[in-house]
């Protein structure tokens, strides 16, 4: 009778058990690509560590922003006006000097070539306007 039941138990066990597997989840070691959004969200949730250098854009207060845009927009206009009384309203070839700026523009067959110069510093541009 005991021999019956010990028999019946470890069918018993054996009909529950079920084969382990291993799935990774990080898809840096084979689990699913899918997965990475998750993790990194849920990586950043938990660290409290705050970065000294970074900026912080929510300090800033609309008046400032104001302010920096105007700064912008009159600095573009000055230098747009500045642009057009020197070289008009299209490029023309020649050389032209902006302070220590030396601009150099003509037409070659790759399209228009301006080359800046900054004589205080020897760095040089080129940039190519294709035809």
């Amino acid at each position: 009778m005991k021999a019956i039941l010990l028999l019946l138990f470890l069918f018993c066990i054996a009909g529950y058990s079920q084969q382990l597997t291993y799935k990774p989840i990080n898809p840096a070691f084979g689990g699913d690509t899918f997965n990475y959004q998750w993790l990194l969200s849920s990586a950043e949730a938990q660290n409290s560590f705050k970065d000294p250098d970074a900026l912080d854009r929510t300090s800033g207060n609309g008046l400032d922003d104001f302010a920096a845009n105007l700064n912008r927009q009159l600095l573009n206009q000055l230098s747009r006006s500045l642009f057009n009384s020197q070289l008009g309203s299209e490029l023309q070839e020649g050389t032209f000097n902006f302070g220590t700026l030396a601009v150099e523009i003509f037409d070659s067959p790759e399209g228009l070539v301006i080359n800046i110069l900054d004589t205080s510093t020897g760095e040089q541009t080129q940039i190519i306007v294709p035809n």
